[in-house]
């Protein structure tokens, strides 16, 4: 995840062990010799169907099609009040649901592979939580200002940012499929913003020209702060690259430092930043709408967990290639969905940088696939080139 905050472009998540709530082996794995009891076959009819929930498929393709949906509608609804201006706080507190949670997890053993807390792996670490609070910070500012498909469309900007960062620093390449793609995620996003303006100036037969540079301004805003975001993203995804082959982090380390870390830093910009009236918390915190906000608070920080284990599952139970086609379908629900949930503009310009953005994920997918089924069937015919990873690995162990 990301690792968090629905951002499509983080470590996969926990390597969880898919084993009885209660920490037991499965009655397969006990002793064949022994009697079975009418308690032991029930428990067994109640294992079994675990298990076929955790091993199948379509259902860890659903979940995750659903923790990340739900991840971005629930993040749009938190910031999208009108007189919404506590980004910070909301980010800190969600940062602090999720460490709760995984903290709740370990204990209940759950999670049994989360290292202990080490001060001198969270002092290297800290400058890569900075950026992480930067990318999520500049997110949740795009999301508040710009429809979730247009969000979700100018996401795929980052790969391009991100293929290129590797080519730079890692010795990546791109292919001609990838430069393709490439070239149909800029045109989505070019569709995108056109519709959005032509929307914001002549959607509404009843506009007025203060309504429309309102809007136009609103919309100039999201763009300006989609487009930090995509440079931020960059930043933290790169780097972490880099630095986690150096921490020797495992998947549940990696979101437990980057979630504490971030909790201190974004506390304090809140208190610094943000307006901590009595008369600006009760306009960003209506009577109405109250409790469904606190609602929404808690349940964006689980669903950050939920994402992870939602990919790993995915992954483990289907294969890396089907899980990056999933990444790329998903686009469509999620750009639906903020349709259906937010009433944003329905023209053929919003339904057309739609569709192009989702084909430009498809044939990213394709390309990505491509290129590594290509690789596995060339012969070495000369030394070969040391990948990132391995690089990176080198570069660690030589620091």
């Amino acid at each position: 995840m990301d690792d968090k905050k629905n951002e499509d472009y983080a470590i996969k998540m926990p390597e969880i062990e898919m084993r009885n709530f209660n920490g037991r082996a499965s009655p397969t794995q006990r002793d064949p010799f022994l009697g079975s009891t009418k308690s032991t076959r029930s428990s067994a009819h109640h294992h079994l169907g675990l298990a076929n929930i955790t091993n199948s498929p379509p259902i860890s393709i659903l979940a995750y099609c659903a923790a990340s949906i739900s991840m971005t509608v629930t993040n749009k609804y938190c910031v999208s009040g009108k007189n919404w201006n506590l980004n910070f706080f909301y980010l800190a507190v969600q940062s602090l649901v999720c460490i709760v949670a995984i903290i709740l997890c370990k204990q209940a053993g759950l999670i049994t592979n989360l290292a202990p807390f080490d001060s001198k792996k969270a002092r290297t670490w800290f400058p890569i939580s900075l950026l992480l609070v930067g990318m999520i910070y500049t997110s949740t500012k795009a999301l508040q200002f710009l429809s979730v498909p247009v969000y979700t469309i100018f996401k795929n900007l980052t790969i391009i940012v991100i293929a290129y960062g590797e080519v730079l620093w890692f010795g990546g390449s791109v292919t001609a499929s990838a430069l393709f793609s490439f070239g149909l995620m800029v045109l989505s996003s070019v569709v995108a913003a056109w519709a959005d303006i032509q929307h914001a100036l002549y959607g509404q037969a009843e506009i007025s020209g203060s309504d429309a540079a309102l809007a136009l301004s609103t919309l100039n805003a999201g763009y300006a702060w989609m487009g930090m975001n995509v440079f931020c993203t960059a930043a933290y995804v790169l780097s972490m690259r880099k630095v986690i082959k150096k921490m020797n982090f495992k998947d549940w380390d990696t979101m437990f430092y980057n979630n504490l870390l971030t909790i201190p830093v974004l506390f304090l910009c809140s208190f610094i930043f943000e307006n901590w009236t009595h008369e600006n918390i009760a306009q960003n915190f209506p009577v109405e709408s109250r409790n469904s906000l606190m609602v929404g608070f808690v349940y964006s920080g689980l669903a950050t967990i939920f994402i992870s284990y939602c990919s790993a599952w995915c992954i483990r139970v289907t294969s890396s290639t089907t899980y990056s086609m999933v990444g790329a379908i998903n686009k469509l629900p999620i750009a639906v969905f903020g349709l259906i949930f937010f009433a944003a503009p329905v023209t053929f310009g919003s339904v057309s940088a739609i569709l192009i953005g989702f084909i430009s994920g498809l044939v990213y997918a394709w390309a990505k696939v491509r290129q590594t089924q290509m690789a596995k069937m060339q012969l070495p015919t000369q030394q070969p080139v040391m990948s990132a990873s391995s690089q990176s690995s080198r570069d660690a162990s030589s620091a």
